[in-house]
């Protein structure tokens, strides 16, 4: 059934890929279900798109298809206040308004400046990977790189950066429990305590509604501590933020984009493309026999196990896609996860083939939304694997996925390293 592409518990058992692969065949456009998932209400469903060069098309086209009509996640926000908030974000705005905070936020991730980075990146990988023998789980091992780096970036203390993966749990892992629920309160600097104070005390309203994870009410801590930050640090990147004429609300939310999207996508990521290569041993021999291959193969993590499986954006015309005739205000979601499987784009793209070339995959997006941490992402990933090459890395048990329609993730991968 169609609606299985949109519950979270499809993809706690795996990605849907037979059915990715289906429905780019006979129906590349079409219209799934959104019904309700437990405490949360039922949606009106939406057109899901599938082929490579649809989701090109979507991606590229802001006037068409707009990231800040509806926001870019499939639920709707629960109130015209919740989405007006999130439409400060600048993955949720569409050009000139985009350009104009991307242009601000883009000096962080500049390839010179992940570059002035990668000597302490490198240095971390190094300690965490050399640092963990036996019996791990890598998941909880290599979260500590992408908070690290962030913390690094957006000068939060060394006590404090644990409250980046908090957060990044909430958002995020809204439909798992086990996820949502991790908390790392402990040990932190007075300016973290202080922000906690701001955490909403449940998670539902007094009426037995769940609180929107990416509601200005249920993430008040985060903001608090941004504007902590801000003023503690006045020459910092975060405070640099407001130096630039950001509204309160484009503020919060682009100090919401930077703790929670380059946390979580790597943090996923990187687990994932160990999975890959343990479940493809020719592949991982083939790497550690050459490790000049290692660009490649994270390219092809990349593709094989996109750490973001969709993303949606609200039809502004009547328009016609893949022969449907969407409607303006249509929710249109794509789906880069099938997109990357596309078999008039990728060879036999079932198989995982490190040496792959040309790799086009849409695991960081396209047009002008593509990921600006693409580089700094990239430069992680290569460290973690550069440290794990020369180790006997074998699973010690069987890999739980998070249930969610939207992070490809896993919640535990428990792995021996020797």
């Amino acid at each position: 059934m169609r609606e299985e592409l949109f519950l979270p518990a499809t993809y706690a058992e795996a990605v849907p890929y037979p059915a990715f692969r289906r429905l780019r065949a006979q129906e590349p456009v079409c219209r799934i279900p959104e019904p309700a998932v437990g405490p949360w209400p039922a949606g009106t469903g939406f057109w899901a798109v599938f082929r490579h060069a649809d989701v090109k098309h979507v991606l590229r086209s802001p006037g068409l298809f707009s990231s800040h009509l509806g926001a870019t996640q499939i639920r709707d926000p629960d109130t015209p206040q919740d989405l007006e908030f999130v439409r400060a974000m600048m993955l949720n705005q569409d050009p000139p308004g985009h350009s104009r905070l991307r242009r601000i936020v883009a000096a962080a991730f500049t390839p010179r400046a992940v570059r002035a980075l990668e000597a302490t990146i490198e240095a971390r990988a190094r300690a965490l990977i050399r640092g963990a023998r036996g019996d791990v789980d890598f998941v909880e091992l290599v979260a500590d790189l992408p908070v690290w780096t962030l913390a690094h970036i957006m000068g939060v203390p060394e006590q404090d950066r644990r409250l980046l993966y908090d957060w990044a749990s909430r958002v995020i892992g809204y439909q798992d429990a086990d996820y949502a629920d991790l908390s790392t309160a402990e040990g932190l600097t007075p300016m973290g305590r202080a922000a906690l104070a701001h955490r909403p005390a449940s998670p539902t309203h007094p009426d037995g509604r769940p609180v929107n994870p990416r509601s200005r009410a249920a993430l008040a801590d985060m903001f608090a501590y941004a504007h902590a930050l801000a003023a503690r640090e006045p020459a910092g990147i975060v405070a640099s933020m407001l130096a630039h004429g950001l509204t309160p609300a484009e503020f919060e939310m682009t100090f919401f984009l930077f703790a929670v999207a380059g946390n979580e996508t790597l943090r996923n990521g990187i687990p994932g493309g160990l999975l890959t290569l343990l479940e493809h041993p020719a592949e991982l021999a083939r790497l550690r026999a050459d490790p000049s291959l290692l660009p490649s193969a994270v390219e092809e993590m990349l593709r094989y196990w996109p750490p973001v499986m969709d993303f949606r954006r609200t039809a502004t015309t009547d328009l016609e896609l893949g022969g449907r005739k969407i409607r303006a205000g249509d929710k249109v979601v794509v789906f880069h996860a099938s997109a990357n499987r596309d078999e008039t784009v990728f060879t036999d793209p079932d198989r995982f083939d490190i040496t792959r070339k040309p790799n086009d995959h849409l695991s960081f997006g396209f047009g002008p939304h593509f990921c600006l941490g693409a580089h700094l992402a990239r430069t992680q990933m290569r460290a973690v694997f550069r440290e794990l090459l020369p180790l006997r890395v074998t699973l010690a048990g069987p890999p739980v996925r998070l249930a969610s329609n939207f992070q490809n993730g896993l919640k535990r991968l428990p792995v021996h390293l020797a």
